[in-house]
């Protein structure tokens, strides 16, 4: 049964994880956004000394694009967001962000990494094994090699997917029986709130994992703000997050790094009609050249201008459920949805292939019920290892 999950070692879930790609607290705003944008990761981290010195090095946080998003959307920076680039990166550390990292030893049990995590920690990052530290572990001698790899909740789900089969029967148990349907505390707003007015909560989406999901009046999901999807744009998202409604802000982000003219065209207005020059640099490419060419938004421009526009303002309609194996290679403001009576196999099924460490529970009438995490998913498999060890 699972017992024999009680010999596997923190290691095991690195095996192929790369580097953290490091930047020095001494870094600008700035060049942790270029860091970003040239690096082809998600997250870049923050040291506290030298990269010259990687043995000494102290973990300060980690930085996504949606962190420099939100710091330029901040009331702030909101009139000046290119000055505030200038900015130390610790402006984008807050003084939890530390805490919610933690060191775990490559050697660690998978449990005790695990507890970690449901104990509060987000992020958990792991000396890498040289090749003489896994001839070490086999007997020999060895150790690591300077660099360090991190895991997340969703490299714990998937370790704990791959054997999924041990864990008969609660694998096909469904969420509503299992008790991962939270109902309360789900991050919502409605399709005509300003997308500026809940940057709070897409920051708390960003720290618990999760996503804001876009509702109508009669609490209907129709979609969502995602970090995860944020995470994938440009800075020039910042633009539009300051100028749009949640509803728009779903569409501009489904174009991502190519909107087509005629959306650049409104937000811009936009920001004209409400004094935002600063955002308007942002948008005509002050802080980076733009990350859309002239002949592809020119193609879209003389294609479609006038309907493209029309999408930008109109709400969208509620999908329908279908079939959810379909949802893949979805666009990035559909909603990954899933019954009450879904199987909690079939839940993590979908995550996993979607990326995104949640899953919205809906009615067949796309109702909102609730939200199944990860955090909850991994609590449950806590259990049945705590039950196993107890055999020991």
């Amino acid at each position: 049964m699972a017992v024999k999950f009680m010999s596997y070692e923190v290691s095991d879930l690195c095996i192929g994880k790369p580097a953290l790609k490091a930047l020095p607290n001494s870094s600008t705003v700035g060049e942790a956004l270029l860091a970003l944008k040239q690096c082809g990761d998600t997250y870049v981290s923050v040291w506290t000394s030298d990269r010259s010195a990687p043995v000494k090095k102290a973990f300060a946080g980690k930085l996504c694009m949606v962190d420099i998003l939100c710091y330029l959307c901040a009331e702030e920076n909101i009139s000046s967001p290119v000055a505030a680039l200038k900015n130390p990166v610790s402006a984008l550390l807050s003084k939890e962000t530390a805490a919610l990292m933690r060191r775990v030893e490559s050697h660690s049990r998978v449990l005790d990494a695990l507890n970690l995590l449901l104990e509060g920690a987000h992020i958990l990052w792991v000396p890498i094994r040289s090749v003489a530290g896994y001839r070490k572990k086999l007997g020999g001698s060895g150790g690591s090699s300077g660099e360090f790899c991190w895991l997340t909740q969703e490299d714990f789900v998937r370790f704990f997917f791959n054997s999924i089969a041990v864990f008969s029967p609660i694998a096909a148990l469904s969420v509503t029986q299992l008790g991962l349907v939270r109902s309360a505390d789900v991050l919502s707003v409605h399709y005509h709130d300003a997308a500026l007015s809940f940057l709070p909560l897409i920051r708390r989406a960003l720290v618990d994992q999760t996503s804001v999901a876009v509702v109508t009046d009669d609490h209907k999901l129709i979609g969502e703000i995602s970090p995860s999807t944020l995470a994938g744009c440009d800075e020039s998202v910042a633009a539009a997050i300051a100028a749009l409604s949640a509803g728009d802000l779903m569409a501009y982000i489904d174009w991502c790094a190519s909107p087509p003219d005629a959306a650049v065209r409104t937000v811009k207005s936009i920001l004209k009609e409400n004094g935002m020059q600063g955002m308007l640099e942002v948008m005509e490419g002050e802080l980076s050249p733009p990350m859309f060419s002239s002949s592809s938004t020119t193609s879209s421009a003389s294609s479609s201008s006038d309907e493209e526009e029309e999408k930008l303002r109109r709400p969208r309609r509620t999908r329908s459920m279908g079939s959810y194996s379909a949802r893949m290679g979805r666009r990035s403001e559909e909603a990954i949805v899933c019954h009450p009576g879904s199987s909690l196999v079939a839940v993590m099924v979908q995550a996993l292939a979607h990326r995104v460490g949640y899953v919205w529970v809906v009615e067949e009438d796309y109702s909102l019920v609730g939200i199944v995490v990860f955090r909850d998913i991994l609590k449950v498999f806590r259990e049945q290892l705590v039950q196993a060890e107890e055999l020991l």
